[in-house]
């Protein structure tokens, strides 16, 4: 894969980029409660929802760095259009199975599809986006994520219905809404990456050689925390979105009110990057990646609290706004931290990461659950939160990062990647 020149790109692929990613996230946001909901009308108890929230992220655990490897020297846009077919294919025929191992089984299609999206997407905002844009614009590319975050459960809540006994045909249609969600994607799948320029001078030293071993790029400073704080993050949205239903079943809450709860917290996070920029300028990267997980952790505990439903709405909006900062910055962390050549690769791993606490958090919590009743997932989501924020604030910056820890003060290191305005993911 050959770089670019120094010109700066325009930004009407990132809106694009944005709007593709809204409905394909609306469309899983959509289907994960709706799944949630189709299988206790198919009889799930707790351990089992937490079994197929597992697999949705079974098969992406294993594919995730094979596709890094292939993006890092090879296109990105491919991937979108293969992760949209998944995640529309996945979405519909989890609708039309008739028993839980099938449900589980198309859930883990649509979860493969996700992953094959977002490790493209992903890619080629790192690859467009210059080092002092990245915070900037991988916050503006996850809100993608929180719009359809926002819409999928109140989509949801309002076409799923457990009056007379209606929940399994009603979430099954649900499913099927959330497939032709996805497959609306494709309208915006169009010239997202840059054509092949010239290359730089010197950019060839840096994207030539071997592959980078896994270990050593797990190795380099700021990717272990970054990978650990997404995980973690990634986890407690996760959860939320699987057991909140539960949760609301416990407390007649209706799925209605579940959907928009959800959405809520799904526009905390919105609001949340909107304002990134000027949070990471007042506070420093490091202490706002802590602090927010941190608080979000605490906030994660207090779920479990039997509070009325406007409590735990302030309590969601609240977790939602901390929630929102550490997906784009972690992924600023690791592609900063990772080598030029290796950060397709190193996005992998941290989408890797994200897959291993979606398999081992909801099989935890299912467990737990099932031990200890619906309050114990949140609790262990609190104990991972903060976990996070104490190896973010042992850690701090990144080599390389755009940002120090002091007030928003921009490093002037590796002055050689700010030529290099497409560098390989």
């Amino acid at each position: 894969m050959t770089a670019t020149g120094t010109a700066r790109p325009g930004r009407g692929w990132l809106l694009r980029l944005v709007l593709t990613f809204s409905f394909a996230q609306g469309a899983v946001s959509m289907a994960r409660p709706a799944v949630s909901y189709r299988a206790l009308a198919l009889g799930a108890d707790e351990r089992a929802i937490g079994v197929i929230t597992a697999v949705y992220a079974l098969l992406p655990l294993l594919a995730a760095v094979p596709l890094g490897r292939r993006t890092d020297h090879g296109r990105c846009a491919p991937l979108l259009v293969v992760g949209v077919a998944l995640i529309s294919g996945g979405c519909a025929l989890s609708g039309l199975a008739g028993s839980l191992p099938v449900m589980a089984a198309w859930s883990g299609v649509m979860g493969l599809g996700h992953l094959c999206f977002v490790i493209g997407a992903q890619s080629i905002v790192a690859r467009r986006s210059a080092p002092e844009d990245r915070d900037r614009n991988f916050g503006h590319f996850t809100i993608g994520a929180s719009l359809g975050q926002l819409i999928g459960p109140v989509a949801a809540g309002l076409v799923i219905s457990e009056r007379d006994g209606r929940m399994a045909p009603t979430s099954a249609a649900a499913l099927l809404v959330s497939g032709a969600v996805a497959a609306l994607s494709y309208a915006s799948l169009w010239r997202l990456e840059q054509r092949t320029r010239a290359v730089t001078p010197g950019a060839a030293d840096r994207t030539a050689g071997p592959p980078v071993p896994v270990r050593g790029i797990l190795r380099t400073r700021g990717v272990p925390a970054g990978i650990f704080m997404s995980l973690a993050v990634l986890s407690a949205t996760d959860i939320l979105t699987a057991y909140l239903p539960v949760i609301g079943e416990d407390r007649a809450i209706a799925p209605t009110t579940i959907g928009l709860l959800l959405s809520l917290r799904a526009a905390a996070t919105i609001a949340c990057r909107l304002v990134m920029t000027p949070m990471i300028r007042w506070l420093g990267r490091t202490a706002l990646m802590a602090g927010s997980c941190a608080l979000a952790g605490l906030l994660c505990g207090g779920l479990v609290l039997p509070v009325p439903v406007a409590g735990l709405a302030a309590m969601l909006a609240a977790l939602g706004f901390c929630l929102g900062v550490g997906q784009p910055l972690s992924m600023t962390t690791v592609v900063q931290a990772a080598p030029d050549r290796a950060r397709s690769t190193a996005l992998a791993l941290r989408l890797t990461g994200n897959r291993l606490g979606q398999v081992a958090a909801p099989a935890g919590a299912g467990l737990l659950a099932g031990l200890a009743g619906t309050a114990a997932p949140f609790v262990l989501l609190g104990a991972l939160l903060l976990a996070s924020a104490g190896l973010a604030a042992r850690t701090g910056q990144a080599p390389g990062g755009p940002a120090v820890p002091s007030r928003g003060v921009r490093s002037g290191r590796r002055p050689r990647c700010a030529a290099r305005r497409d560098s390989p993911g």
